[in-house]
């Protein structure tokens, strides 16, 4: 995992670098905070019930002036995630239903700073759980409390093609029950989320990072019959390390 973490940064840096160059960004650096945590959130989506998982971070990725922390222009990073199994015999409500194996997520996200705000749109492929895509859009916006603690607090809207909403949300034929139809669903928004972050500095490249999201699913994702609750709370704690790369 090192390695490969390794390989992104210098992926990421040697395009965005070039980038850099061809809109006047020489004499900046390229920053990136890289670390580990736990994920505390719905084992699956649409569960009520939550679990504890790994999260691999990367936050905070963008160019800027030599020792600071704000973060300007454009910026490519990788975008990862997994979703918990989801197994009929956990829950009587799923009764019937096919087993979903345990997902990872493995895709692109593209940000843009301007002062404060960043925008940002995220894309990923799954793999083993299920074979979709799907992602977010969505904004946030820094606050400087002290030199050591920074908040960021955001919007964000999650999408997913046919084949993911499908798998999470949808009933097939074969699965359907008195109480719980069969159930088609394509693409398109599936959950809107408010979020805030929170970032300690212990040193000038090691800090705390803590993050709170209180999502709810929406369109026809919300009205699954699969689904046991529609809002989706999550917790996530980590520690990082400050990367920077000068141009």
């Amino acid at each position: 995992m090192k390695h490969m973490l390794a390989l992104a940064v210098l992926a990421a840096s040697a395009a965005t670098g070039a980038h850099a160059q061809d809109f006047g960004f020489a004499g900046r650096e390229f920053s990136v905070d890289l670390g580990v945590g736990v994920d505390v959130g719905p084992d699956y989506p649409g569960s009520d019930d939550a679990e504890a998982g790994p999260w691999l971070i990367w936050r905070n990725a963008g160019f800027g002036q030599p020792g600071s922390e704000a973060r300007e222009g454009f910026s490519i990073s990788p975008s990862f995630n997994m979703v918990g199994e989801r197994e009929a015999s956990d829950n009587d409500d799923l009764a019937g239903m096919e087993d979903i194996d345990r997902a990872y997520e493995l895709g692109l996200k593209v940000s843009y700073g301007a002062g404060p705000v960043t925008a940002f749109g995220s894309v990923r492929r799954g793999f083993d759980g299920h074979e979709g895509l799907t992602g977010e859009l969505g904004a946030k916006y820094r606050t400087d409390l002290s030199d050591r603690v920074t908040l960021w607090s955001g919007l964000s809207l999650g999408y997913g093609n046919g084949d993911y909403n499908d798998t999470y949300f949808g009933v097939a034929p074969s699965e359907a029950i008195p109480g719980r139809p069969a159930y088609d669903i394509g693409g398109g928004f599936n959950k809107a989320a408010i979020s805030f972050e929170a970032r300690y500095a212990l040193t000038d490249n090691v800090a705390l990072l803590g993050e709170v999201e209180y999502g709810k699913l929406i369109g026809d994702a919300a009205d699954s019959p699969v689904v046991q609750d529609e809002f989706q709370p999550s917790l996530r704690l980590g520690i990082v390390r400050k990367f920077s790369f000068g141009f």
